[in-house]
């Protein structure tokens, strides 16, 4: 299995989306990209942890590519607002693509300038090394079904 680390605002929805689709193993939400492995949703919330609330996903690259779910994750949530998504401000709902390995940066790169000549150069997501991904609390786990939505 191959893994995957997107931020794209408000972690739920991602998470839902991400899990319906075929090649996708499991999916968890979580903060990434901090000053430390060990932090809560509260002090996330404080924007002084650094962290952007991501989606982590385990998938099959024999049945969905990594290259697949960048392009999802660019049509599936606005790439062109620093630090926000709908009503979500605060810099942990940052556009953020947190790659692996050298394959996976040059692959979200590549694909981030595609998009972004379709949005005429306003894209402002980050490619980053992943580093300090901490899984969120339970309760924020597959939040939406539990919710029924």
């Amino acid at each position: 299995m191959k893994k995957a680390i997107f931020g794209m605002g408000c972690f739920w929805g991602p998470e839902q989306e991400f899990s319906k689709l075929n090649g996708i193993k499991s999916t968890e939400v979580g903060y990434c990209g901090g000053n430390s492995d060990q932090v809560t949703y509260e002090k996330v919330c404080t924007g002084s942890t650094n962290h952007a609330e991501v989606v982590k996903i385990e998938f099959d690259e024999k049945i969905i590519s990594y290259s697949d779910l960048v392009k999802i994750f660019f049509e599936t949530h606005e790439p062109t607002t620093a630090n926000r998504q709908g009503p979500d401000i605060g810099s942990q709902y940052r556009s953020e693509i947190f790659f692996f390995d050298e394959e996976q940066k040059k692959i979200a790169e590549k694909i981030k300038s595609d998009f972004n000549k379709i949005y005429n150069g306003k894209i402002v997501t980050n490619v980053s090394k992943q580093k300090n991904y901490c899984k969120a609390e339970e309760y924020h786990q597959k939040y939406l079904q539990k919710k029924g939505q």
